[in-house]
């Protein structure tokens, strides 16, 4: 006999139950050791090997979250996790997943839920006009900026004007080699991108950088006129606000002058750093975007709304519905031509709701109280540079343009890299093992590198001074 589904009393009971629990989640969460405490398989170990035959109390799996599944999370939440970017589910965004997911709409189409589809433009122009790019854009909300990235890079293609969409890539004799470039630093999503779209790897390019991990556009221009006398056809460029290693700064300027010349499509990876410019004094962050065709920027990562959520802007939403619009007989509409579909943007049909728990954080906090806490995080950062640099037997490695900061031990009379490259393995596992705070690490050119990413909206001075302090303990135990 199947068991009666939950009632609406149940239901009710259960998310009060929830309710009670993320609170206190988030009351507890710096009380609990950052990094999870599992061994591979063990979590799997605890789980049945076959689904229910009979449903189960509500009451029941949520008790499992903290039996079964809380020994193995990583806590992103907590104050103390500085590895990759840090980030933040904030109160304002899990209400807004919460009724997002009891809605349950798909934005697929305009008349599939005119709400979920109105007010992502709505909230999409709020941030742009935060930021500083062009408030009359069209944009669109991914899941991440990987998808946002291939997306753009998709309608760049379509643009160049060579009838991909319609005669695809294989076999076409009429088609010359075709090149994406980007810098040396830049996030393996560009690559994933070239790799998707039929590029392949050695479709792109990556251009050296200065001492600032910036792309150099000197040696944009140079490979670019060298690629057009060999015949290659170059489509676009992806310059970066935010380099995932250092959060570098390409010169987009400098880079859209290239783009102007030759033609080609400029994409701009500002997932990180393009938050940082609803802080006034930070909007030179932001300069030559207003150029470029296309721009990402990651709510998600530093505008303290829970992923996933990727903002995707551009100047030509044509190419981009170019690329992607297919319209079966079973999803034409009466509204068609009169709306934003937004599945003619994407691969996706399925759209969730993303834009609430967005509209949500931005009402709560407003421009003023966004901006308050990504200052404050760039003050930590640049506290804990200055630390840094006043110790010795320890070197920054990179510049600080945001709230990342990039270092290492290095002790007088040690310079063999890979001793180097021991010692600071050394120092990043004592501090994750403490539980108190978890940091991570990237290679800058061959430089093995500490990184700290402070990002969490909760992050405190006593937190990022507990990190440092587990370091320097590390140093003086080696």
């Amino acid at each position: 006999m199947a068991t009666a589904p939950p009632t609406s009393g149940e239901l009710r009971a259960a998310l009060e139950q929830a309710a009670e629990w993320c609170a206190d989640y988030l009351d507890r969460v710096g009380d609990l050791p950052v990094l999870a405490r599992v061994e591979p398989g063990e979590i799997a170990a605890a789980l049945p090997e076959h689904a229910p035959s009979e449903g189960e109390p509500l009451a029941d799996i949520l008790a499992d979250v903290d039996r079964i599944l809380i020994p193995g999370i990583t806590h992103w939440n907590h104050p103390g996790f500085m590895a990759y970017f840090g980030i933040s589910g904030s109160p304002p965004g899990i209400l807004g997943e919460t009724v997002a997911a009891a809605l349950n709409v798909n934005a697929m189409l305009w008349r599939t839920s005119p709400a979920a589809t109105e007010l992502e433009q709505r909230v999409l122009r709020w941030v742009a006009e935060l930021v500083g790019l062009p408030p009359d854009w069209f944009g669109e909300i991914t899941d991440t900026a990987s998808a946002s990235t291939m997306y753009a890079l998709a309608a760049a293609r379509e643009a160049a004007g060579l009838d991909i969409r319609t005669r695809g890539m294989a076999g076409r004799t009429d088609l010359p080699p075709l090149r994406m470039y980007t810098s040396d630093q830049a996030h393996s999503s560009v690559e994933k991108a070239c790799i998707a779209l039929g590029l392949g790897q050695e479709g792109l390019t990556k251009i050296p950088c200065d001492g600032e991990f910036r792309m150099r556009a000197d040696l944009l221009a140079e490979a670019v006129a060298a690629d057009v006398a060999a015949g290659v056809r170059p489509l676009a460029v992806v310059a970066t606000v935010g380099t995932t290693s250092t959060t570098s700064v390409d010169p987009v300027s400098a880079v859209a002058d290239v783009c102007a010349e030759h033609g080609m499509w400029l994409h701009v990876d500002a997932a990180y750093g393009g938050s940082a410019a609803v802080v006034p004094e930070m909007r030179g962050v932001m300069d030559g975007c207003e150029r470029a065709d296309s721009v990402v920027v990651n709510p998600h990562k530093w505008l303290f709304t829970p992923v996933d959520c990727s903002l995707l802007y551009t100047a030509r939403p044509a190419d981009l519905k170019a690329a992607f619009s297919l319209v079966p007989a079973y999803l034409t509409t009466p509204e068609d031509g009169g709306v934003v579909n937004l599945m003619d943007y994407g691969l996706s049909l399925g759209r969730r709701f993303r834009s609430l728990k967005l509209w949500m954080v931005v009402r709560a906090y407003g421009a003023d109280g966004l901006a308050a806490l990504i200052s404050g995080h760039i003050e930590l950062a640049q506290r804990l540079a200055a630390a840094i640099e006043a110790e010795p037997g320890w070197e920054l490695l990179a510049p600080v343009p945001f709230s990342t900061v990039c270092f290492r031990l290095h002790p007088a009379g040690v310079d063999d890299e890979g001793e180097l490259r021991r010692l600071n393995e050394a120092v990043i596992e004592h501090v994750n093992a403490d539980g108190r705070a978890f940091v991570s690490h990237t290679d800058l050119g061959g430089r093995y590198a500490v990184r700290v990413a402070i990002g969490n909206m909760a992050t405190t001075a006593e937190h990022v001074d507990t990190a440092w302090e587990l370091m320097r303990e590390a140093a003086a135990r080696r």
